[in-house]
Formats: structure tokens, sequence, C-alpha cells
């Protein structure tokens, strides 16, 4: 047998380090005998740093500032110096396209390519945004200014236009007539739309087969209707057909078609996001499945179902050409909707405007601004009383919900009571 020879190296300063590593870096092999693994003298690769997205830095503005001026330069160079290229919109859009260019440039130099797409897609869709808007608030000014006369006219809510003549002052008459008779067709065909709406997203969403795949297709090809073959198809059934005469109640049933397939597949999108979990939680506990919708599924969804429903208006009371058909023209008030021609905000700003007079003009933009600020005031109260969110209740509801808790929990207790008797 063979001894085992030891063979001592000698001290050093790396063997020194091997003898005092820390011992979770030791290791045994088969026969016993330590080995030592050394540490990585660093890391191999600095961390990456987390780039933040939601704010813009000092640095983002300067190049943004600086991607500016040198497309600013550079298209006034193209257009004044090297091509023959003119217009305004032209002179834009190659701005804005070479502002992209040199931003994308200007970014590559300190970041990498996802930073790069980030960036330049985030000033693309900041500026459709800033377009978007822009569009938006010229067309509000726009019908603020031509109408700046006949809007702080007190008459011009009081009075209808029946006793006005073309000729006559912005002081004498008003569109009482036409505020009248939009609410009007508008609540009408919300109570037309919002229970049919509602119950057809209801079905599409808990129902599965060939019906609700048909149901859907015809509500998606109806969202593209144009208005006037709606407003025909009431003039046609309603008023030539059936033998009524044109009214507020045609028109708002006119309106309603328009206005039930953006409810209903609105509300179908809106359906589809409310977790399963809650049906499952609901089946679970023994509800059926109309208890589940009417207790459940509603109740979470109703932010959403409130909007959209003001997609619903804001499609509905802007329409022109079926109130034109189904309800007529008037300068008068009628508070009947059952009876008689009205007239609505769009349709009376459509006959105003059409004038040649300044003084009518002046009412028709007025109506505008009129119809903007009531479509306004409407989608803020739908919000204010639909955008609580699931789960937490008003004051009123707190009550109830505490009543019927004491009140179970008394029934409760008197049939524990009587079991032990």
């Amino acid at each position: 047998m063979t001894p085992n020879i030891v063979t001592e190296e000698p001290v050093t300063e790396e063997t020194r380090q091997r003898r005092t590593a820390p011992l979770a870096e030791r290791r045994l092999d088969g026969a016993g005998a330590a080995t030592v693994i050394p540490k990585p003298l660093g890391p191999l690769s600095s961390p990456q740093q987390r780039r933040v997205t939601r704010r813009v830095s000092r640095h983002d503005v300067m190049l943004m500032v600086g991607a500016g001026f040198s497309a600013l330069c550079t298209t006034l160079l193209v257009f004044g110096r090297l091509t023959p290229l003119d217009g305004q919109l032209g002179f834009v859009t190659v701005g804005f396209v070479v502002f992209l260019a040199t931003y994308a440039v200007l970014v590559a130099l300190t970041e990498d390519r996802p930073a790069v797409v980030d960036k330049v897609m985030s000033a693309l869709l900041a500026s459709a945004a800033l377009l978007a808007f822009a569009a938006l608030f010229s067309v509000i000014i726009f019908t603020l200014w031509r109408g700046r006369t006949a809007l702080p006219k007190t008459n011009t809510y009081l009075q209808d236009l029946s006793r006005t003549g073309p000729l006559d002052p912005l002081s004498k008459g008003g569109i009482a007539h036409a505020i009248v008779g939009t609410l009007l067709m508008t609540a009408l065909a919300l109570v037309f739309t919002v229970p049919l709406g509602v119950a057809c997203s209801v079905y599409l969403n808990e129902t599965r087969g060939r019906a609700a795949a048909l149901v859907r297709t015809v509500v998606t090809a109806m969202t593209a209707l144009p208005s006037i073959l709606a407003g025909l198809f009431i003039f046609a059934t309603w008023i030539l057909i059936l033998g009524f005469e044109r009214s507020g109640l045609a028109a708002s049933i006119a309106v309603s078609i328009m206005m039930l397939p953006i409810i209903i597949r609105s509300a179908d999108v809106v359906l589809r996001l409310v977790p399963g979990s809650l049906r499952e939680a609901s089946a679970a506990l023994g509800a059926s499945q109309w208890r589940t919708v009417w207790h459940v599924l509603l109740p979470t969804a109703r932010s959403g179902l409130t909007t959209a429903v003001i997609l619903g208006v804001a499609r509905g009371v802007g329409e022109t050409a079926p109130v034109l058909l189904t309800a007529g023209f008037t300068s008068t008030m009628n508070l009947n909707p059952t009876k008689g021609p009205m007239v609505s905000l769009p349709l009376a700003a459509f006959e105003l405007v059409r004038s040649p007079l300044p003084t009518q003009v002046a009412r028709g933009f007025a109506t505008a601004a009129v119809l903007m600020i009531l479509v306004l005031v409407l989608f803020t109260l739908a919000r204010f009383i639909g955008g609580r969110p699931a789960g937490r209740l008003s004051k009123r509801q707190a009550r109830g919900a505490m009543t019927r808790s004491a009140r179970d929990l008394r029934r409760m207790q008197a049939r524990h009571h009587g079991v032990r008797a």
C-alpha cells in the first residue's frame, strides 16, 4: 500500500487569499479535499438602467427644440432656395417629416434602438393628439365667435321665432322652441334605446350560438347606416303607411335607430371586460344567471354603460336629416311630441345659417353654440351619475344596505332562538 505523500505548497499572497476565502465558496470533491472557487474580479456588464417613459426630461426637451429648429431651417432652405415648392400645407408637412428624422438621429446618438423607436412614436402620437385638439378648439372658437352677437341676449333662450321676421334685430325672437324640441326628442329616444340596447348587449354577452352571431353582424352593419335612410324608413312606414302625422315622436324613433347600434356595440364591449371570476363567484353562491346579470354584471359595468349611452346620445343629438323628414320645421313652440311639427337645434341651425341675412346667420351660430353647451352639460351629468366606481355606494345606498343587513341579522337571531327553544 503506497502511502499518501502530502506536499505543502509555498505560502504566497494568492494561497493566503484562497485559504481565507468565505466558506460559501469552498466545495468538497470526492476525496474530501477542499476546492476553492475564486471570486470573479468584477461584474461582466454594468446593470441596465430603467428608462422612465412617463415624463419628459430636460435632455428630451433640448433634443426636441434642436430638432424643431433644424427642421425649420431645413424646410426654409428647401422651399426658398433649392426647390420651387410652395404652399403652407406642404411647408408644414415637409417640416414635420424633417423634424421626425432629425429627432430620430439626435436620439440615436445617445440611446439604443428601442429608445429611438419609443421617442419617435411618442412624438408622432403627441403631434396627432395636438392636431386633433387644435381642430376641436378651432371649431368651438369659430362657432362662439360667429354667434357672439346673439349669445348674450336673454331672449335667445326664452323666446321662439313665431313673431320674429327676417329683418327684425337680435333683440327679438330666440331658439327656445329648438331647445325644448331637442330635449324632448332626445329623452324619448333614450327611453326607446337604453332598455333595448342594454338588453341586446346582455344577450350577445351571455348567449353563444348562431342567433347571437347573426345579431352581432346586423348590429355592426347598422353602425354604418346613413342617417337619411333611417329618416326615409320612418317616413315611409310611420307617416305614409300607418298614416301618422309628422311629429317629434316620429323623429325620436328615427333618431333611436341611429343611436341603438352604437349603444349595443359599446355596451357589449364593456360587458366583456367584466372579470369572469365575478360570475363564477356568483354562481358558486347559488345565484341564477339573471340574478348574476342584474346584481353583479350590470352594477360592475355601470360606468362603461353610461359611456355607451353618452356615445349614443352624441350620435343622435346632432342628426338633422331624420328630423327634417319626420318632424318637419316650425318656428313656434310645440310641447306635444305626438302632434304637430317639432324642430331640433341642429335643424334650426341648418335652416338659419342658410339665410343670407347677418342676423339669421348669427342666430344659427348661436344655436350651434347652445347645442355644444347642451351636449356638454348632458355628458357631465351622465358621468356624474354613472361615474362612481363599482363597489362604491352612495349615502342612500349605504343606508339601505345597512338596513337590510340589520333586518337579516334580526331574522337569523330570531330563527336561532326559536330552534333553541
